[in-house]
């Protein structure tokens, strides 16, 4: 506790009532331990008007002392106080100078004993984070597209109605296995390790779902039992857990690969949404097809250059180009044929011509004869006849026989 100055102004010989508690509230706030303290005691005279903030009285046999609870602290308390509880609560102690009454302005309320069993989670949290079963490098992903989901919570309470609905609405197609197991109470446990190690032996999910509804220190106790810790480690399907309200927090928590803060949470995160799947396909399919149309477009434009190429070095327009030719030496070698047989039919014409003139009926035609004996002995000179020999004549036009006479 702070201490006055020694050499501290006189105080005054007669207080007002304002400075006097001003004075008496500034050394409650001044105290440290005063300022961060738990006080444990039966609640009474409990209300919450509109404003949300808390007013109740903690008592025990000998003492009471009222509290305050702002809304913004109020708000995130899962259970609200009732009459009766046995309750430790946290806060600060000092003066509400109106009233002339100190009272405890409270942050923070737990049922009576939960300080030991926080103790003890605290102890396995920081020994089990030491070996590295929190360590964010050993989680694995939660996978996209599950084929099949395994549950582990009780088959009786809320939590998996809510998480059936939320799967059935998001991702109908998925298969989901529950593996039924106590969540409270002494049998919980190892009902849990056995839920998760029949669902990884015997069904192979591609996600877990560990879950269960809010409630007390007490009533989550077994998602903070080492045994389970080491199961969800041990777990070939990640898991995801959703166990109790968002301001609750378990050692399977920090050993699950991801946490939801409540069961259907955890349902969200484990599945896609089916409308923004048909969403997504729709887009993939537009996108598809404009990707197949642009690679036929462009596969046309490259079959189309590909064939003009080909064209350019296709025998198809060397033979079209062999067979031009040809028409065209097969024109100049009839042009020269024909040519060379008119040059030979002239020659052939003109020794003809020749043949005709020289030709003994050529020589007949100019008037001359052929006389031949009557053996047929050609005449060529006086010496071969004699006067009365038969000669036979031929001229141009017939023959006649001949006699020599006189000589």
């Amino acid at each position: 506790m702070s201490q006055l100055p020694l050499f501290s102004p006189l105080p005054p010989s007669s207080w007002s009532v304002t400075d006097l508690t001003r004075y008496l509230r500034d050394l409650f706030e001044s105290d440290e331990l005063l300022q961060d303290v738990w006080v444990q005691g039966e609640v009474s005279n409990f209300s919450r008007p509109a404003s949300g903030h808390l007013y109740f009285t903690l008592k025990d046999g000998g003492a009471s002392l009222r509290c305050v609870m702002w809304r913004n602290s109020a708000v995130r308390l899962v259970v609200l106080p009732r009459e009766g509880d046995a309750l430790e609560v946290h806060g600060a102690i000092s003066i509400y100078e109106v009233g002339g009454q100190y009272q405890l302005y409270a942050d923070m309320i737990r049922p009576a004993g939960e300080g030991a069993l926080y103790q003890q989670f605290l102890r396995l949290k920081a020994r089990l984070e030491a070996e590295g079963l929190f360590d964010p490098q050993r989680k694995r992903t939660i996978p996209s597209w599950p084929v099949c989901i395994g549950i582990v919570t009780s088959a009786t309470g809320a939590a998996l109605r809510d998480m059936l609905n939320i799967l059935t609405r998001r991702y109908p197609v998925v298969r989901v296995v529950l593996a039924p197991t106590s969540v409270q109470g002494d049998d919980a446990p190892p009902g849990i390790v056995a839920a998760l190690q029949a669902l990884n032996q015997y069904v192979k999910p591609d996600v877990i779902l560990l879950a269960r509804g809010g409630g007390s220190i007490e009533d989550l106790w077994a998602f903070n039992d080492e045994s389970v810790a080491r199961a969800i480690a041990a777990s070939n399907a990640p898991v995801i857990s959703g166990v109790g309200h968002e301001t609750d927090f378990t050692i399977a928590d920090f050993v699950a690969d991801l946490r939801a803060p409540t069961p259907t949470a955890a349902a969200e995160l484990a599945t896609p949404d089916q409308i923004d799947l048909r969403s997504t396909v729709e887009d993939l399919t537009d996108r598809l097809g404009r990707a197949i149309s642009s690679r036929i477009s462009t596969e046309h434009w490259s079959f189309a250059t590909l064939h003009s190429r080909l064209g350019l070095h296709s025998p198809r327009l060397r033979l079209q180009t062999g067979r031009q030719r040809m028409d065209e030496l097969s024109h100049r070698i009839h042009a020269i044929l024909d040519h060379y047989l008119q040059l030979e039919r002239s020659f052939q014409d003109g020794l003809q011509q020749r043949l005709t003139a020289l030709s003994p009926q050529g020589v007949l035609e100019r008037g001359y004869a052929i006389l031949t004996d009557t053996g047929g002995g050609l005449i060529h000179s006086v010496q071969q006849v004699a006067p009365g020999d038969s000669l036979h004549v031929r001229v141009s036009d017939g023959e006649f026989p001949a006699r020599v006479e006189g000589g």
